[in-house]
């Protein structure tokens, strides 16, 4: 039986598994004493740009300033058949809508797929979905490297 140990991921092996897209995890920091919030989301990853596209869910009580232009922290991660695998992102995001849209962003929103994954206690029809581009300000990976004794 082998042992277990962890590993930086090179950039081919993150991008790779980063490409695939699917869930992770966004905290928002609120600014204040209050714990951060913290939000299921599903995304994109360009990996010729290294930019990630973000799906958020706005709900009825929520307005898109409580996610643009804030610190946040992504992680996503895996547990497949070769090991775990995980990435952490900090950075800000910017609203696709009212950023100053140029042909980079519009060319990695075509570039990516970002699932479509229903995690709300409401009907879709009360939620509406929206873009964010996020430009990691650093960007780590994990993984499990294991060993034979």
């Amino acid at each position: 039986m082998g042992d277990s140990q962890s590993g930086q991921m090179d950039d081919e092996e993150r991008d790779e598994f980063l490409t695939t897209g699917g869930t992770g995890v966004v905290s928002f920091s609120t600014g204040s004493d209050e714990a951060p919030y913290s939000r299921p989301v599903s995304y994109g990853y360009d990996a010729a740009t290294g930019h990630f596209y973000f799906r958020f869910a706005i709900g009825p009580n929520r307005e898109k300033s409580e996610f643009v232009d804030h610190p946040i922290s992504f992680v996503t991660y895996d547990q497949g058949e070769s090991g775990w695998r995980s990435v952490i992102a900090t950075g800000t995001v910017d609203d696709v809508e009212t950023a100053d849209i140029d042909s980079e962003i519009i060319d990695g929103m075509r570039r990516v797929d970002i699932p479509l994954v229903d995690i709300f206690d409401r009907p879709s029809r009360e939620v509406s979905f929206q873009f964010f581009h996020f430009v990691p300000d650093e960007l780590t990976s994990r993984k499990e490297i294991r060993t034979e004794d």
